[in-house]
């Protein structure tokens, strides 16, 4: 069966990298998440040529991902407190690796403008997770341990660096438009697992999955 791929945009707080995490391990794929963007930053210290060179090597041993696999993943909530600014030479890798992800496996995807990048490929799926302000709230005071006052704070100024990181890379494309995603789901009414299994569900019918 062809490689599939499976991204995630979410709100801060509502699951989003829970669902994508539990997705992978029911698929038996990998998620990948910021070992994209650690990858893409020691890359970027390397000119075109021998970016060129390092890629045609890979790709004759699995592609990013063999390098992928010997990073850490984070098992923490990834915050933003900074205001975004942008760096398009670690986009361009960031880009051109999730790329070669795509073309060399099956694996699921979060954040990083991913459903952009692989926008018309037939066997992409596209997932935006949201949920109600208040849901998101408590997940962020229990999984960070911090004040109602600070998770509040923190899903803002995360929200907000997500918006505008998306607005730019897309050239104005709007992060929560409804229309740039296969599935928009709540996260509260559907539940977590619940929104893994109607995933799972939708790729059936598109023939990604048995």
């Amino acid at each position: 069966m062809k490689n599939f791929v499976v991204t995630f945009a979410r709100g801060f707080g509502t699951g989003g990298k829970v669902i994508a995490s539990k997705l992978a391990a029911d698929l038996g794929v990998h998620c990948y998440e910021n070992r994209i963007l650690t990858l893409a930053s020691q890359m970027s210290g390397l000119d075109e040529d021998m970016f060129r060179e390092v890629n045609e090597k890979l790709r004759q041993k699995g592609g990013f991902a063999s390098l992928m696999k010997g990073l850490p993943r984070s098992r923490k909530y990834i915050a933003r407190n900074e205001k975004f600014v942008s760096d398009d030479t670690l986009f361009e890798y960031q880009k051109k690796i999730i790329k070669n992800l795509a073309d060399t496996e099956s694996c699921v995807i979060v954040g990083k403008c991913a459903d952009y990048i692989l926008a018309g490929r037939p066997n992409v799926v596209s997932v935006y997770i949201e949920a109600p302000r208040d849901f998101c709230i408590k997940r962020t005071m229990e999984n960070m341990g911090v004040t109602e006052e600070a998770a509040a704070a923190t899903i803002k100024h995360t929200d907000t660096y997500r918006a505008e990181y998306y607005k730019y890379y897309t050239h104005g494309n709007y992060w929560t438009n409804p229309i740039n995603y296969d599935m928009t789901l709540n996260s509260e009414r559907v539940g977590i697992d619940e929104c893994v299994e109607l995933i799972k569900a939708y790729m059936k019918i598109k023939g990604l999955i048995e």
